[in-house]
């Protein structure tokens, strides 16, 4: 079909919709609630964890409470995405809080520890709709030139799960019950349906006459879940070259393969190929994939550094983290009241990148004998410099694709911002073993000599080194001029 005819269908069916601004800031408010809930129940689980295993027993089965919810999640956020385009915002974002609060009762009801994995997975499979789904109405509803300052929005929705989740999850737990950490999503998910329902019928459907690829999301979901039980097992369950793990890396690449195989033959694959060959999509979505890496890995072993090397009790350093989690909030703050007064807005998150990289090299290099004030001074801004490249890449990628492709864009961006976590913790965890670090650290541990702190060194330097990919990536993504308000409806060249 002639590219003139698919643009002018595109405008057609995705004109700006007529929402007063008391009604965009309701959808905006309910959708990030929403955000909230999966955000929440990422960190509100963990200091509950000893309580549930003396209540339901075998403790054995644990880390699957955590894994099954991070399992699904990701492997559910691209699905979401072109869904969406298809059906609409409103009936995928009501499907995906239901489904949600579903896992949520599962959990709370659960007699044993099988039903509660399983109603985790259920919540998982709901929460990674909610992660792009919230991206992607607020998508809908700015233009990308007034987009980035939302993005403080959604940075202080994940620093708020951040702080109170561990907090809420502790209370319930060794005060009250810990079913009430499934029990307290209820209220609030009915509370942001509630919110939400009316204005968001307004939003049109973005890709109207489509279908979805079921064989192509099924190949996603196997390929993404053996690819995340490897980096999950690898290290601890089994040995990293054992053949379990190694047989899930196989099996997972045969996936992917057919899953690429899928998208160059279906007539219309679960991600378009257009989406897939946009160089600021490609190169956007990368950053962001190294950077999470590089921050989420480097947030997994902090505490333990804290408590090995510093000498901080458990309670402390987790009090000690809130520097590199205000940090990250700040700097996305900032980058997102700077994008829409800079004509290159893209020097902003490189500057950003460079200040973590130069932090995190000087982390690494004292990291024997710094002090509490060194650490948490070079945290803060290694939170400040990475922050400012999420509301760049972000807007970027959703200013590269029209409305029709922009809830697959934003699944595409969420799936491998998880995906990139999951990896850096994996590969931290594999540099940690490689230089001796017993991850089992106690609070109660003193410090310990320069030597014995090579693990953390290599730590950090490896994340880093990741900083420094993410940096090259985001140089190469080509720089688009943000649509604003006027130019909301017209659908760039996906090409580009």
């Amino acid at each position: 079909m002639d590219q003139t005819v698919d643009n002018r269908t595109t405008m057609a069916t995705t004109a700006s919709p007529s929402i007063s601004e008391s009604e965009k800031n309701a959808i905006i408010g309910g959708v990030l609630l929403s955000m909230l809930l999966a955000a929440l129940d990422q960190t509100i689980v963990a200091p509950a964890l000893p309580t549930i295993a003396r209540a339901l027993g075998h403790a054995e089965y644990l880390p699957w409470i955590v894994t099954g919810y991070l399992l699904t999640a990701t492997a559910m956020a691209p699905l979401y995405g072109k869904i969406s385009d298809v059906y609409g915002r409103r009936p995928v974002i009501y499907a995906a809080i239901l489904i949600f609060l579903l896992g949520s009762l599962v959990s709370a009801l659960a007699p044993n520890m099988l039903v509660l994995v399983i109603g985790r997975a259920i919540q998982g499979a709901g929460g990674g709709g909610l992660f792009a789904l919230a991206q992607t109405v607020i998508g809908d509803l700015v233009p990308p030139r007034e987009r980035a300052r939302y993005a403080a929005w959604i940075a202080g929705t994940w620093a708020v799960a951040s702080v109170a989740g561990p907090l809420l999850g502790g209370v319930f737990a060794e005060h009250l019950h810990w079913s009430l950490i499934f029990w307290i999503n209820l209220p609030i998910g009915f509370l942001a349906m509630a919110i939400i329902n009316n204005p968001l019928k307004k939003l049109p459907i973005a890709a109207k006459h489509h279908r979805i690829d079921g064989l192509g999301a099924v190949l996603l979901v196997i390929a993404t879940a053996q690819l995340l039980l490897a980096l999950n097992w690898g290290g601890s369950t089994y040995p990293w070259f054992s053949p379990e793990i190694l047989g899930l890396v196989a099996c997972s690449a045969v996936f992917w393969a057919l899953f690429a195989l899928r998208l160059l033959r279906a007539s219309e694959p679960l991600i378009s190929l257009e989406v897939l060959g946009n160089r600021i999509v490609l190169a956007g979505t990368l950053s962001m994939f190294l950077l999470q890496a590089a921050n989420i890995g480097a947030s997994v072993y902090l505490p333990v550094y804290l408590q090995s090397v510093v000498g901080l009790s458990v309670s402390e350093s987790g009090t000690a983290m809130l520097g590199l989690l205000l940090g990250t909030v700040a700097g996305a703050t900032f980058s997102g009241r700077m994008i829409p007064r800079f004509v290159h807005y893209k020097r902003i998150a490189m500057v950003g990148l460079i200040l973590a990289i130069v932090c995190i090299g000087v982390l690494s290099a004292i990291a024997g004998h710094a002090s509490l004030l060194e650490v948490e001074i070079l945290t803060t801004m290694i939170g400040l410099g990475s922050g400012t490249t999420f509301p760049v890449s972000t807007v970027s990628v959703q200013n590269a694709v029209d409305r029709a492709h922009l809830g697959v864009a934003t699944g595409v961006l969420t799936f491998l911002r998880s995906l990139g976590g999951a990896l850096g913790v994996a590969l931290l965890g594999a540099v940690a073993l490689g230089y001796g670090l017993p991850l089992s650290a106690e609070g109660s541990q003193t410090h310990i000599e320069l030597t014995s702190a090579m693990p953390f060194v290599m730590i950090f330097l490896t994340a880093g080194i990741t900083l420094v990919l993410a940096l090259i990536a985001l140089a190469l993504m080509p720089e688009k001029p943000l649509r604003g308000k006027d130019e909301h409806a017209e659908p760039p060249v996906l090409g580009e």
